[in-house]
C-alpha cells in the first residue's frame, strides 16, 4: 500500500514541479541590467582662481583642505595653461577643444554670442549615451546646448550676482534667495541625488561664479581672515621698464580698483566710482545687508582714522582685495567638500572623473595687478586637479609638471568615454599621460588674447611658452616684442628680446611661436578680427 501510494506522490511531484518551476520563473525580476562601466565625470570650474590660491600648490596663502582632497586622490598640474584668459573665451575653448579664432568666440566685450551650432563635447557625450547637466556660470550667450539639465547664471553682473541671483533654468529665469556658490552646488547635488537617470554615466558641470570680482563673502565668512596679513609679491611696485603694454594697462590694485565698487568702502561711493556693486546690494536682503555694514563700516572707520597714503594705502588695498578673495574661495572648498562627500558616500569616487580647475588665473598683486588676461604666468596658468582613481596609473598621483593646455580637455573626457575625438579639435588627450603611457604631451603653449581696446586696456597679443622661455608680440596700436628666460626670471620682469645674448634664444622662439601658429592654423594672427563693443562691465 505504501508503495502505491509512494509511486502516486512521486508522479503528482513529476507533473507538479514544472509547472511550479515554471511559476516560479515568472514571478522572479527580471535581472538588473549591466552597469555601464564607463566613468562619471565631474567637472568643477571657476571664475578667476589664482593656482596660488589653492592650498596644494604650497603658496600658502590660505587653506583648501576638500580642494586638496581631489590632488590628494590623484594629481595637481603645475604647468596646465589656458588659451586665452577671459571668461567666456575660456569657456568656449573647453568646450570645443579648439582655440578662439577656430571656435569663433574672441571676446566678453563685442557682443558675439557662442556659436553653439559646432562640436562640442558635451553633445558628444550626450549622443553617446550620458546624462549631462550644467549649474552655475555659463557666460556665453543664450541657454547651453548639449545638456540634459541646466540651470545658469547667465552673465557676470546684473544676473550673475553673489547674493539673491537669477538662474536661466529650460522653464525660464528665476530669482533665487541665497548665496550663489551654495545655489550652485545645491543644485548640482539636487541632481545627483534625486533628478538623474542612475542607470547611465553623468557628465555634470559643476561651475562656481567666485571668486571673480567684486569677492563678495558669504555672510557666514565676513569675519574670515581678518588677522591675517598677507605676504606682498617682490614685485608688487613693479615699474613695467621695457615693457610698453604692461605700462598702458589699467588693472593695477593701488590706481584701478575701487573703493566703493571693489573694497566696500560705503563711505567712498563719490564722483568717478563705478556703480557695479549697487546692482548686488539691490538684490540683497536687509539681512544680508547687516553683516556687511557691520564689518566694513568698521573697516572704514579705521582706515579714515589711520589715513595711509602713497604705497602705505596700495598696501592696504592689496591686504582689502587678498583678505575678500580668500573669504570668497573658502566657499568654494566647503561647497566642492560637499560634492566629494556625495561621491563618496554613494560609492562613486572610484569610477569618477572629478577635475577641478579655473577658466584662468588671477593676479594676486604680482606686478601689481588685480584681474587676468595676460600671457604673464599669473592668469596664462591655472590649476588643475585631477582625480580617477578607475583610471588613472599611480605614478601619477601628486605633482605633475608636464605642460597641458584647457584645449586638451575636452580630447582627455571623450577618450576615457570611448567617443571618437573629432579630428577638428586642436588638443591632445591627457589619459595616455594620466595612464603612465607617455611623460609629456606638449612641447610649447600657444595663446592668443584679443579684447582691446576695452576695459583693463590690456593689448592685443600672441605668444608662446616652451618649459625654459617664453615670448610675446603686442600688436594692433602697439608693435613690441618680449622675451623672457623663465629660468632666471620666474617673475617675467627682464625683457631680453634686444639682448644679443638671447640673439640664438630669440630665433629658435620666433621659430617655434611660428611653428605653432601653423599647426593651429593662426598664421595671420594680426587681421582685424575683433571689432570692439561699448563696454557694460561685462567683465567688471
Amino acid at each position: 500500500m505504501k508503495t502505491i501510494q509512494s509511486i502516486q506522490f512521486c508522479a503528482l511531484l513529476a507533473a507538479v514541479l514544472p509547472q511550479a518551476a515554471a511559476g516560479a520563473a515568472k514571478k522572479a525580476p527580471a535581472p538588473a541590467p549591466a552597469k555601464d562601466p564607463r566613468p562619471n565625470i565631474l567637472f568643477i570650474m571657476t571664475d578667476d582662481q589664482s593656482y596660488k590660491a589653492v592650498g596644494c600648490y604650497g603658496y600658502n596663502l590660505n587653506k583648501t583642505p576638500n580642494l586638496d582632497r581631489i590632488a590628494q586622490s590623484g594629481a595637481y598640474f603645475t604647468r596646465n595653461f589656458v588659451a586665452n584668459s577671459l571668461s567666456g573665451p575660456a569657456r568656449a575653448v573647453i568646450l570645443t577643444g579648439k582655440f578662439s579664432h577656430k571656435n569663433g568666440y574672441l571676446d566678453n566685450e563685442s557682443g558675439a554670442i557662442f556659436d553653439q551650432s559646432q562640436t562640442t563635447f558635451p553633445k558628444l557625450l550626450r549622443a553617446a549615451g550620458y546624462q549631462t547637466a550644467i549649474f552655475g556660470k555659463w557666460h556665453l550667450g543664450g541657454a547651453p546646448q548639449g545638456y540634459d539639465d541646466f540651470s545658469i547664471q547667465t552673465d557676470q553682473n546684473q544676473l550673475g550676482c553673489y547674493y539673491n541671483p537669477t538662474f536661466l533654468d529650460p522653464d525660464g529665469p528665476h530669482k533665487v534667495m541665497g548665496y550663489a556658490t551654495n545655489i550652485t552646488a545645491d543644485k548640482s547635488l539636487d541632481w545627483l541625488q534625486n533628478k538623474r537617470d542612475k542607470s547611465k554615466p553623468f557628465l555634470l558641470f559643476c561651475h562656481f561664479k567666485a571668486p571673480h570680482r567684486n569677492w563678495m563673502a558669504d555672510t557666514s565668512k565676513l569675519e574670515m581672515y581678518e588677522d591675517t596679513t598677507f605676504p606682498v609679491p617682490d614685485n608688487f611696485f613693479d615699474d613695467y621698464d621695457g615693457r610698453l603694454a604692461a605700462a598702458m594697462a589699467l588693472d593695477q590694485i593701488g590706481r584701478h580698483m575701487h573703493m566703493f565698487t571693489d573694497l566696500k568702502m560705503f563711505g567712498y561711493n563719490g564722483p568717478g566710482e563705478p556703480q557695479a556693486i549697487t546692482a548686488e546690494w539691490n538684490r540683497m536682503t536687509d539681512a544680508q545687508k547687516a553683516p556687511f555694514t557691520r564689518t566694513y563700516s568698521r573697516i572704514e572707520q579705521d582706515l579714515r582714522a589711520k589715513n595711509p597714503q602713497g604705497d602705505s594705502l596700495k598696501i592696504w588695498m592689496y591686504q582689502r582685495y587678498m583678505r575678500d578673495y580668500m573669504k570668497v574661495v573658502s566657499s568654494v572648498d566647503d561647497n566642492v567638500g560637499r560634492l566629494i562627500d556625495y561621491l563618496q558616500k554613494n560609492n562613486l569616487w572610484n569610477n569618477t572623473i572629478v577635475v577641478f580647475t579655473s577658466d584662468q588665473g588671477a593676479y594676486l598683486g604680482e606686478h601689481g595687478w588685480f584681474d587676468k588676461r595676460w600671457i604673464y604666468e599669473e592668469s596664462f596658468r591655472s590649476p588643475l586637479l585631477f582625480s580617477y582613481p578607475n583610471g588613472m596609473a599611480k605614478t601619477m598621483h601628486g605633482e605633475q609638471k608636464a605642460m597641458i593646455q584647457s584645449i586638451d580637455y575636452a580630447p582627455t573626457f571623450l577618450d576615457y568615454a570611448g567617443v571618437p575625438i573629432p579630428a577638428e579639435m586642436q588638443g591632445e588627450s591627457l589619459r595616455p599621460l594620466l595612464e603612465g603611457k607617455v611623460d609629456k604631451v606638449h612641447d610649447a603653449i600657444y595663446y592668443h588674447f584679443y579684447e582691446y581696446p576695452a576695459f583693463h586696456a590690456v593689448k592685443r597679443h600672441y605668444g608662446c611658452r616652451t618649459e625654459h622661455y617664453m615670448i610675446v608680440h603686442f600688436y594692433w596700436d602697439i608693435n613690441r616684442w618680449e622675451l623672457y628666460d623663465l629660468d632666471k626670471d620666474p617673475e617675467e620682469m627682464h625683457n631680453v628680446y634686444f639682448d644679443p645674448a638671447y640673439a640664438q634664444v630669440r630665433d629658435q622662439m620666433t621659430k617655434t611661436l611660428e611653428g605653432l601658429q601653423v599647426k593651429y592654423d593662426d598664421t595671420n594672427p594680426t587681421k582685424d578680427n575683433y571689432t570692439p563693443g561699448p563696454n557694460q562691465y561685462n567683465n567688471y
